[in-house]
């Protein structure tokens, strides 16, 4: 892996992590256009860099973070489902992370749905505290995530919804979720492929972390204001188009690597 390609790739996840349009979905095209070989650093770098985008949470959410340990207990309560799923089936998901079409098919299907999310779930109840109950909820939504090409932004606030969150309210519980759930993931990702990390791309790695964290920063910013203003429908059109027209060149034949 160039520093190219792992800013390229880090600008990607800094821009998707939080947005309803799969930033593991985007970092797998885009390493199919930059024409990259799947490797165990490959692989180890996509989830490492999500660390930089944890930062950026914390940094722009510092005086709501650092609270009760009430909050705390809501955050683990929803954390649990996709740590016991990611334990069990964290094989699985791995072999499906190489699978374009998987992501492709995922970006139709959840773009279709978000359509419609703003229609299902315009009712948003007066009372926005967040339960136990409800966080847990909101957690197994964010197991449907674990499919390539599902977005655990769109996963988590549409769970939040459905529980009568408003949008504002369910996208900040979705970032805070994403605190725990993705530190787990680079924790574990980088136990299990340390040795790949070496004195020739530990700098490849530290910098995809900082792209990551600028960029998540000014993404997070921008995603708020826009979804609380327009809602979800702009999300929608884009998945869809951005996967039917991958289905489309991979029917043809047509690569999708143009390096």
């Amino acid at each position: 892996m160039t520093i190219f390609q792992a800013i390229i790739i880090a600008i990607v996840e800094g821009i998707t992590e939080f947005l309803p349009i799969s930033s593991t979905g985007h970092m797998i095209i885009t390493e199919k256009i930059l024409g990259m070989e799947s490797t165990d650093f490959l692989k180890a770098f996509t989830i490492n860099i999500q660390f930089g985008a944890i930062l950026s949470v914390i940094v722009l959410y510092w005086k709501r973070f650092f609270q009760t340990l009430n909050f705390y207990y809501k955050l683990f309560i929803a954390f649990i489902p996709a740590m016991v799923l990611g334990f069990i089936f964290g094989d699985f998901i791995d072999s499906m992370l190489e699978n374009v079409v998987v992501v492709a098919i995922m970006l139709v299907a959840g773009g279709l749905l978000l359509l419609f999310v703003d229609k299902w779930f315009n009712k948003p109840k007066e009372d926005q505290e967040i339960s136990f109950p409800t966080a847990f909820k909101i957690g197994l939504f964010q197991c449907i995530a674990m499919i390539p090409g599902v977005s655990r932004s769109a996963a988590t606030i549409i769970g939040g919804m459905a529980q009568g969150l408003n949008r504002k309210t369910a996208a900040e519980f979705s970032f805070f979720l994403a605190v725990p759930t993705m530190f787990a993931a680079t924790a574990y990702k980088l136990l299990q492929n340390y040795k790949t990390i070496n004195a020739e791309n530990i700098n490849i790695l530290l910098i995809g972390n900082v792209v990551a964290f600028i960029v998540a920063m000014i993404a997070i910013k921008s995603f708020i204001a826009f979804l609380t203003k327009y809602g979800f429908k702009v999300f929608g059109y884009y998945r869809i188009l951005l996967g039917a027209t991958i289905l489309i060149l991979l029917a043809f034949g047509i690569p999708l690597s143009i390096i």
